[in-house]
């Protein structure tokens, strides 16, 4: 079967640099992509080639990148590198990129998932003139495949003046029959989502575009950015045992049932480290309905442990990429990837009942919690989902290791020196060191918590000294505080190297 079946667009096909060429200065482009899947491979190393040309002659050359969310060194990396980007949004992880946003060369909005491509569509984020998507293949009739992730790709394609097309033969064809394209709208006319299971699929399998939009195709045969997960360590071990744990209990005290609700889970080693003790442990036909697939998952529908997987888009190893690659037809039937806007839907996690689980940065003796930003300044990644789920789930919990660069870091603050999401949407934060179940409990009775069960015991007695004399000193006992000191553990690691005084 041709990849590209549709006779008139044939014409279209043409290289990377010839695409490339579509993109001038100023421009904002909307490219697919989410967490390393389904992004474009040679055109935005095309146009990099082309913006270092340009900047090398003295021309102005930059442009704004709008994606679904992380991406890879062919996009992110190759643009940050010649200082291409001069506004990012809505997620990045690129080294290269991160470091642009962090001199000042790129702007960058740290935009929810779910809210990135509707503010498009809106306009709130400007003209989106080029869209730059993957495909797996184009039928007779113009209808597109989605390759390893959806994203933001059908709203990047409908709000864009034109549309690249990268037909890339390394995804498999057997992915046909996996997505859920579904097009919610807008206000007034935005449409209800009627999802009440994470296996029902309300859309088509297929993206359609504008054809009349579409100005160039690129073929590739190009693979994802396919990263090994670190092998399980002991604090990822104990950390996932908790979490179980805390589950167990759930189901115990009637608060959940036997196999429990559908599950979300963020991206890493100690998400994976999570999924693969579901694997050992006693839940059965458990579902989810999450972002992205990991090789975790993958071994619960093997398994069988788990019935179906909701997501946008794959964030696998190398060799669980060629496994999905292999046997696509089989996984199709228990996989569903959607669009974005829907993956990441308020309302669908608050139906579903989704169990949230995500990572952090820091996290207070109150509960607040900074996913994003190092020492209150400088940006890692970004937020991701984990506010569309945090906020709207079931259960929402946070797990991390209690400390970083070697003990030099305590996980647990006075206070977090960037909020991404507060007090009143975190749940459960989990470090190896224990679990604190905020639920239920005022502030002064959540720092006790936090201190007692999630601290390092390197940190433990200087927050507990500090919160015992912020309630004796603060003017309020209902989140007591010494404001001249409730970032002076950040100041210290600053200034010293240690947060340890």
């Amino acid at each position: 079967m041709s990849r590209i079946a549709h006779a008139g667009l044939r014409s279209k096909i043409c290289t990377a640099d010839e695409a490339a060429s579509f993109i001038k200065d100023g421009m904002n482009v909307g490219f697919s992509g989410f967490t390393g899947a389904g992004y474009p491979k040679a055109v935005p190393v095309a146009l990099a080639a082309q913006i270092k040309a340009a900047h090398e002659r003295g021309e102005a050359f930059m442009i704004g990148a709008f994606t679904g969310a992380s991406t890879a060194p062919e996009l992110d990396g190759a643009l940050a590198d010649v200082d291409g980007i001069s506004y990012r949004m809505p997620y990045q992880s690129d080294p290269h990129m991160r470091g642009k946003i962090n001199s000042g060369v790129s702007g960058y909005a740290d935009v929810h998932l779910s809210h990135s491509g509707p503010q498009t569509l809106a306009g709130f984020q400007g003209r989106l003139d080029i869209a730059v998507i993957e495909v797996t293949a184009i039928l007779e009739n113009g209808e597109l495949v989605p390759s390893s992730s959806v994203g933001n790709n059908t709203a990047w394609m409908t709000a864009a003046d034109k549309v690249i097309l990268e037909v890339n033969s390394w995804q498999s064809m057997d992915l046909f029959g996996m997505h859920d394209v579904y097009d919610i709208g807008l206000p007034p006319n935005r449409k209800p989502v009627e999802i009440t299971h994470p296996g029902d699929r309300i859309g088509t399998t297929t993206m359609k575009v504008d054809l009349s939009k579409v100005v160039a195709i690129v073929k590739t045969d190009a693979e994802d950015r396919n990263t090994p997960f670190k092998p399980l360590d002991d604090e990822s071990r104990l950390i996932a045992g908790h979490l179980l744990d805390f589950l167990t209990n759930e189901v115990t005290q009637g608060r959940l049932p036997k196999n429990l609700l559908p599950l979300q889970s963020g991206v890493g080693n100690i998400a994976n480290a999570v999924l693969a003790g579901l694997l050992e442990g006693p839940f059965e036909n458990l579902t989810s309905y999450t972002e992205v697939i990991q090789d975790g998952m993958v071994d619960l529908l093997d398994s069988g442990k788990m019935t179906v997987a909701s997501a946008t888009a794959f964030s696998l190893s190398p060799e669980y990429a060629k496994k999905m690659n292999d046997n696509a037809a089989d996984y199709r039937h228990k996989i569903i990837l959607r669009p974005q806007e829907v993956s990441n839907h308020p309302e669908m996690i608050r139906r579903l009942g989704v169990i949230a689980t995500n990572g952090l940065i820091e996290a207070d003796i109150y509960g607040n919690v900074n996913s994003t930003h190092i020492m209150g300044s400088k940006m890692q990644n970004g937020i991701g989902g984990s506010g569309d789920f945090t906020r709207n789930a079931y259960i929402s919990s946070f797990v991390t290791p209690s400390t970083a660069k070697g003990g030099a870091i305590s996980a647990i603050v006075p206070m977090v020196s960037h909020h991404d999401h507060t007090e009143h949407d975190v749940m459960v934060i989990i470090t190896e060191q224990g679990l604190a179940d905020l639920r239920g409990l005022s502030p002064q009775k959540r720092a006790k918590v936090v201190i007692e069960n999630c601290a390092h015991p390197d940190y433990k007695a200087a927050l507990m000294d500090y919160y015992e004399r912020a309630v004796k000193s603060a003017s309020s006992q209902h989140t007591p505080h010494i404001l001249n000191e409730a970032l002076s553990w950040h100041a210290r690691f600053l200034e010293t190297g240690t947060m340890k005084a």
